[in-house]
């Protein structure tokens, strides 16, 4: 995206170009941020259409060997949300609702294109906070070269990886086989390990199967968990450095990754200290993982905005199930998705440095760039628009019996199920607790909207910030500027981002995961 070597043009430049006059695009002309964010809008919009059409169409379409019909308006229009926004939140079962040419040439595209958008709203916003910018970069070349340079061959090498572990990579409609009991069955099959890897890869999380990485087909042996493991923070953190790279601002963005590192950590010593402390239970995890395993994926998952599961999350206690709950509730940005989780985290770094300025009564910087009261309006809104999105979610359902009917459990545990759908969807994970039938009208309609909320009320104000700072000057270091790449910032910038995420939505874990905690130590269960 910026200085590409003599090797990566020759390599990869003819592919480009081919692109740019395929689709009229001239890779070098700038865009502000209003011409950036309308290139983006329309592009999703078109993929959404795309997308719900041939979900609608999937039964007059080729490569459907099991004859899959259409799928209901309202699931299509969700499941079309859901993979544009890069969420993945899957109310149906892959094998059984989607032909294998919706797998592929829709949500499969869509893993690719999702990811390819959060890259590249990254890095424009990091060329906007950059002293030495003032342009944003151009939409259309950020997106080809994300994806022909990063997503493209990473993807591949995977799939053949996981193909090597076992994963299934073929349009055959299934394969014939018979239980110990001698009953027959047919065992479904597909591209699996292509979707696998650029679901991983991408933080996309949804699966060719129901029941995703748990499913021995999408995820058969220790070595496969692990390889998956490994692509589902590979570009969160590597977008962070790129950051830095683009931003100017090298040492600020190795500090971003060790507080995104030290809060991961914390999250996981505190899950598998609560998994242990309760017995560690097998169920709802896979004996070929067993429960380090699982927390550790539950962890990864939902602090990535992966959203895949190698393990059912109803099944965690409910402290390590809340702390997986409570990764999405702070913003998705430890690590969070692919360039979501940086431009995410940006967010809460602008409102740290706010804040010390409003300390020592200075005119706030960041990255020698002064924040003002327009950056901060956006700044608040990008953060607390997912927030909102799930609060009133949740507390709507609440109130309607015919919402609440769709819960398998009842008191703090059934609360749990519909909050974590509410976060799932507005932090664009994607990952389900278990145990809530969200194939209704209602949750089809509400989570698209909190999916659509989480994703573009989010990157919008993060390319207005770009735009703006862009525009500004920097300004010369003085002994009041706050030094970027110090511990001490490092800890007030994980500070805020606990502070915010507790003060949002502390009564509502205590109305879920805490409260069935404690009855549970109490012994009262539900």
């Amino acid at each position: 995206m910026r200085g590409s070597s003599p090797a990566q043009e020759r390599f990869f430049g003819p592919a480009e170009r081919l692109i740019y006059r395929a689709c009229g695009i001239n890779p070098g002309a700038q865009m502000n941020w209003k011409a950036y964010a309308g290139a983006l809008l329309a592009f999703n919009l078109a993929g959404l259409a795309a997308l719900l059409g041939l979900e609608l169409l999937q039964g007059r379409l080729p490569l459907n060997p099991a004859g899959r019909g259409p799928v209901e308006f309202w699931l299509a229009l969700n499941t079309a949300v859901s993979f544009v926004t890069n969420t993945n939140w899957q109310a149906y079962s892959g094998e059984t609702a989607m032909s294998l040419l919706t797998q592929m040439l829709g949500l499969g595209v869509q893993n690719f294109l999702s990811a390819a958008t959060g890259v590249a709203v990254m890095a424009a916003m990091a060329r906007g906070l950059s002293p030495r910018g003032g342009v944003l970069g151009n939409f259309w070349a950020d997106l080809t070269r994300v994806t022909v340079r990063v997503l493209l061959p990473l993807s591949l090498a995977a799939a053949f990886f996981l193909v090597w572990q076992g994963v299934p990579q073929t349009f055959s409609a299934g394969a014939r086989a018979a239980t110990l009991e001698g009953a027959a069955q047919t065992i479904p099959l597909g591209p699996v390990a292509s979707q696998e890897a650029i679901k991983q890869l991408g933080t996309n999380g949804g699966g060719f199967y129901g029941a995703n990485s748990a499913h021995p087909l999408e995820n058969p042996t220790p070595l496969s968990n692990f390889a998956e493991l490994l692509l589902i923070l590979l570009l969160p953190g590597a977008c962070v450095f790129a950051y830095g790279e683009l931003a100017g601002g090298r040492s600020h963005a190795r500090l971003l990754f060790r507080v995104m590192l030290v809060l991961w950590a914390l999250s996981l010593a505190a899950a598998l200290w609560a998994e242990y402390g309760s017995g560690a239970p097998m169920e709802g995890k896979e004996t070929r993982f067993g429960v380090t395993n699982s927390v550790l994926w539950a962890v990864s998952t939902t602090a990535a905005s992966n959203g895949s599961v190698n393990a059912m999350h109803s099944s965690l206690s409910p402290a390590a199930g809340g702390l997986a709950l409570f990764n999405m509730m702070l913003g998705e940005v430890v690590f969070g998705g692919a360039g979501s989780g940086m431009y995410g985290l940006a967010l809460f770094a602008l409102l740290t440095v706010f804040l010390c300025g409003l300390m020592v009564g200075r005119t706030p910087e960041y990255l020698g760039k002064k924040v003002e009261r327009r950056e901060m309006q956006m700044v608040i809104t990008g953060i607390l628009a997912p927030g909102a999105a799930i609060l009133i979610g949740a507390a709507i359902t609440c109130a309607l019996p015919s919402a609440l009917a769709s819960l398998s459990a009842k008191g703090p545990h059934g609360f749990t199920e519909l909050l974590y759908a509410w976060t799932s969807a507005a932090a664009n994970n994607g990952s389900a607790f278990a145990g809530l039938n969200a194939d209704t009208a209602f949750y089809n309609i509400g989570l698209a909207l909190a999916m659509a909320i989480g994703r573009f009320a989010v990157i919008i104000p993060c390319l207005a910030i770009a735009g703006s700072m862009a525009a500004k000057r920097p300004s010369p270091p003085s002994a009041g500027t706050l030094p970027l790449d110090t511990p001490t910032f490092g800890a007030l910038l994980a500070g805020v981002v606990l502070i915010v995420g507790g003060l949002t939505f502390f009564p509502a874990l205590a109305l879920g995961p805490v409260a069935e905690q404690i009855l549970m130590l109490k012994g009262v269960a539900f």
